[in-house]
């Protein structure tokens, strides 16, 4: 039997997958997580064969997740699910490392399962020295890690996986999380060249969504597009209506 760990932010997701893995006869699932913080947590702890990682997930991404991996004696190979990225699904062929994109088929989980079945005999180092790989590929090259809120002569840097939204209002600039505000002292635009293009997209004049944090769509009863977050408040944001197509297209949508 497969031993399988699975980390995804929507629960019914998860619960998806665990039952088609299970009806395989082949898997057994000795783990799940939908906070990814706490799955590589339990990964360290349990004997894991194969973890099957969502990519777009808030507080932590599954590429953040496979750097953190590379850096334990004893890491999984990591397939990873994914509804959209196809950039990155080129970059998981090309390190050998297997991907499925949802919704998930059962005929491609069965081949995913052969090659993890074929990767078992792999030397830990080899699968090491392929997760380190793996994980410069998809580190960014550019793109702020904090940013930086400055209140009198103190400065709070707050990590740019645990901001929402970015929001420009009465002559400020503010990164919204889920326990707050942070006023920067940069302009939205300037901030739309800095920020990581990949987690980041300027949905409105006034507005910079993280897409990790997208939760829903849907239209309002005047026809706008409204972007649902997950964050505890259930934040609603309008999308203009010139920026409806490149969500979508992001969100794959389209």
């Amino acid at each position: 039997m497969i031993r399988a760990f699975l980390i995804d932010d929507e629960p019914l997701a998860l619960e998806r997958l665990a039952r088609m893995l299970g009806a395989t006869g082949r898997v057994e699932v000795v783990g799940r997580a939908t906070d990814p913080q706490r799955g590589l947590r339990q990964v360290a702890t349990t004997a894991v064969d194969v973890l099957f990682l969502d990519i777009h997930m808030p507080g932590l991404t599954g590429f953040e997740v496979v750097e953190r991996l590379a850096a334990q004696a004893a890491a999984p190979p990591v397939v990873f699910t994914t509804a959209y990225d196809q950039h990155a699904v080129r970059a998981f062929e090309a390190n050998a490392i297997d991907y499925l994109l949802k919704p998930i088929e059962r005929a491609r989980l069965d081949r995913t399962l052969e090659r993890v079945a074929a990767r078992r005999a792999d030397a830990p180092g080899d699968l090491r020295a392929t997760l380190e790989r793996l994980a410069r590929q998809l580190r960014p090259a550019t793109g702020l890690e904090h940013l930086a809120s400055r209140t009198g002569d103190r400065v709070q840097l707050v990590p740019v996986e645990q901001v929402t939204h970015v929001v420009a209002r009465d002559r400020g600039t503010y990164a919204v999380t889920a326990s707050g505000e942070h006023m920067l002292d940069v302009t939205l635009a300037d901030l739309e060249r800095r920020l990581d293009p990949a987690r980041f997209l300027r949905v409105h004049r006034a507005t910079l969504v993280n897409l990790a944090w997208v939760d829903g769509l849907h239209a309002d009863l005047g026809g706008r597009l409204i972007l649902r977050l997950k964050d505890p408040g259930r934040t609603e944001v309008v999308v203009s209506r010139d920026r409806v197509r490149p969500l979508k297209e992001r969100l794959g949508l389209t």
